[in-house]
């Protein structure tokens, strides 16, 4: 996403310019929701000022009701103009960071969390961490009182078009609305399974595509509405088809120079780049749970429908967990298959940089390629390539990310137990719940 360094008095008078009326002050919580608060523009010297409070208790894993008051810091260069307009006028937005009533970081804040590995990286000597994301969404029928359905809008596959595609004008207009606020789409197409879609902006810094992705989520669910559809981020929305990933493609630079890349090296890929893969391998397992964090993810973690199961890496082979795509230069890159898209991506992004510094700076040396198709393989020829498996429930990737220090470290105090609260609350909620298949399955048997 293109921006431009924003100052205070640029943004004042592009207010004057467009007048614009109303100011939304977005943040993530915990679990990755967009939060916002709306104020009038009257505000916006209060705003700029870091002067805007609001009540930390009423969001997800923020702090206790005694302790509420937190104050929005706004990132002036997250200063973007809604392209559509309300009755009301128009409206810009500022994405804010959390901070105490003292003026310090609250350190559970997502974004201010990623701020704090990106800290933790420059000390290696690196100067940023790149991210592509490639989220993936499905559109399905809104009723005309605007209740949502399980009636997809088509049935295309991989690539297909219109009128198959019946998706393709909303898709198109998601892309026109990108495109006018600062993206560089990429590519945009229909996903294997009916009413699935894919829409790929270009990489960014990590905290500007964490931005991005939150921004995308808006935009996407904001025209499909508009066209009588709702867009869904739900990793497995439907029984029998492919769900819904956001394969992460990233890659650390110092300065200009791509540390990834090593033109002599094996793959053309350099010792910091094995060292940063094994350092994602050796602790897969553990941020699952944070790239992977509800009962829904694990419908989609399993055989058959391309999501990586298994722990293990490789070039061309799609079925590992890590691939390296083939592109090399600057573009050279390591893309991890698991992420989805209901993930927070501050959180996960903080998770996967503190995992592959790990790998760094103890030396690790990943486990060899794989290049045949692991699906095909049995347990004891996985077992013999030294390939485990993903956690395959909320409830074990949990389990696992109680035992990972280093991904407990990337988290901090404050979001790891807050965040753990809140997922084994969900798996209890889940565990008392009947579903139609036992209904379907026991009662007339037993």
């Amino acid at each position: 996403m293109k921006k431009e360094k924003q100052t205070v008095a640029n943004i004042k008078e592009i207010v004057k310019q467009e007048n614009i009326r109303f100011l939304r002050l977005m943040f993530t919580d915990i679990l990755g929701t967009i939060k916002n608060v709306e104020v009038p523009i009257s505000q916006l010297d209060k705003v700029l000022d870091n002067k805007m409070m609001f009540d930390g208790s009423s969001i997800e894993g923020f702090v206790r009701i005694e302790e509420s008051d937190m104050y929005l810091f706004p990132d002036l260069d997250t200063w973007l103009i809604f392209p559509w307009e309300s009755e009301y006028g128009k409206v810009a937005r500022l994405i804010c960071d959390i901070h105490n009533p003292d003026g310090t970081p609250f350190a559970g804040d997502p974004r201010g969390n990623l701020k704090r590995a990106l800290e933790a990286m420059k000390e290696f000597g690196f100067t940023s961490f790149n991210l592509g994301p490639e989220p993936e969404f499905f559109l399905f029928k809104l009723t005309e009182q605007g209740n949502i359905t399980t009636d997809l809008n088509d049935q295309g596959g991989y690539f297909d078009f219109a009128p198959t595609d019946l998706g393709e004008n909303c898709r198109r207009d998601i892309v026109l609305e990108l495109e006018s606020l600062g993206f560089e789409v990429e590519a945009s197409h229909h996903e294997v399974a009916p009413g699935q879609h894919e829409i790929d902006f270009k990489y960014a810094d990590v905290l500007e595509a964490c931005d991005n992705i939150q921004t995308f989520k808006l935009v996407v669910k904001t025209i499909a509405r508009k066209h009588g559809l709702h867009a869904t981020f739900m990793p497995k929305p439907l029984y029998g088809i492919n769900g819904s990933g956001m394969h992460c493609n990233m890659s650390l630079f110092k300065d200009n120079e791509n540390v990834f890349f090593d033109a002599d090296g094996e793959m053309q890929l350099s010792e910091t780049a094995y060292q940063f893969l094994a350092g994602l391998l050796n602790h897969a397992r553990a941020f699952t749970a944070i790239c992977n964090p509800t009962v829904n993810s694990y419908k989609r973690l399993i055989p058959g429908y391309e999501a990586p199961v298994y722990v293990a890496w490789s070039g061309r082979n799609r079925s590992p967990l890590i691939r390296v795509p083939e592109s090399r230069g600057l573009s050279t890159r390591l893309e991890l298959r698991s992420v989805d898209p209901s993930a927070n991506p501050y959180l996960a992004m903080a998770v996967l940089l503190q995992a592959g510094l790990d790998g760094i700076s103890n030396k690790l040396v990943p486990t060899p390629a794989v290049n045949s198709n692991i699906y095909t393989m049995n347990e004891e020829e996985r077992a013999e390539a030294q390939i485990s498996d993903l956690p395959s429930t909320l409830h074990n990737a949990l389990k696992e990310l109680k035992n990972d220090r280093v991904v407990i470290e990337a988290l901090g105090s404050h979001i790891y137990n807050n965040f753990v609260e809140s997922k084994r609350l969900e798996w209890d909620s889940y565990k008392q719940s009947v579903s139609t298949w036992e209904r379907e399955q026991y009662l007339e048997l037993y």
